[in-house]
């Protein structure tokens, strides 16, 4: 069975943002890890691999720190990693459609992702490469289970779980619950180093900086929350100061 996982690197979730003085996020000195849920694509793809043969490929685009999550997943048992060099800015659109053109020339018959990115939250990339492939997708996968060219996957939704079946080549985004990931061990970690990584660019790819669709001139955080006030008085008193305050200051009522 050949398994391609996605992964994306992502800043530790206990980082601190700071922006530098153009209004970018500056990185320096930032713990970056791979995206939390796309250790749980990576384990289901080991695993699948184990029962059935074959190999996982692991894509990742980044700069040149995710050669360093690349080599995380091949310490935990991928074979292969393939990494896009990425100008950073990047739409969904676009990402959907390098990867798409990465994993086209990849045998795969299934393509594992983490169901969302703990940076941006946009949960967008896997059901798009879907699209672009002509693939079906399933998403927030608990339990896959393969017989064949079939899997039956149960996913969840809101208030309970779904069974679904589906016909490989599937792209399938992996929710917790779905496995625990292993640690890489010492072996693991000696051997990714010998393990290949391929190194791509746009250009490589056939994109150019044209084919761009979005560009990001600053980032900013957010307005920090006032502090909270706490009302004096009995309730009545208290319910009504707080109706007065929704009305005239927050402006809600």
């Amino acid at each position: 069975m050949n398994i391609v996982v996605f992964i994306k690197q992502t800043f530790d979730t206990e980082a601190k943002i700071v922006l530098d003085a153009s209004g970018k996020i500056d990185a320096n000195g930032v713990n970056l890890i791979i995206n939390p849920y796309d250790e749980f694509a990576i384990e289901e793809g080991i695993r699948l691999k184990e029962k059935f043969g074959g190999e996982v490929t692991v894509v990742s685009m980044g700069g040149q720190r995710a050669q360093e999550a690349i080599r995380t997943a091949l310490a935990m048992g991928a074979d292969k990693g393939v990494m896009v060099s990425d100008p950073g800015d990047l739409d969904e659109y676009n990402v959907a459609e390098i990867l798409a053109k990465v994993v086209k020339d990849i045998p795969h018959d299934i393509i594992l992702a983490g169901r969302i990115a703990i940076d941006d939250g946009a949960s967008q990339i896997p059901v798009r490469v879907a699209e672009v492939l002509g693939i079906p997708s399933v998403s927030s996968v608990l339990k896959l289970e393969i017989a064949g060219t079939q899997a039956s996957i149960t996913r969840e939704i809101d208030g309970g779980t779904e069974l679904i079946e589906a016909s490989l080549p599937v792209i399938v985004t992996a929710q917790k619950g779905l496995n625990e990931p292993r640690y890489p061990s010492v072996a693991g970690i000696m051997k990714a180093k010998k393990k290949p990584l391929k190194a791509m660019t746009l250009a490589d790819l056939g994109f150019s900086a044209g084919d761009l669709k979005m560009v990001v001139n600053q980032y900013s955080l957010p307005t920090p929350r006032k502090a909270g006030r706490k009302l004096a008085g009995d309730a009545a008193q208290a319910a009504a100061e707080l109706a007065k305050l929704l009305r005239e200051e927050a402006k809600v009522l």
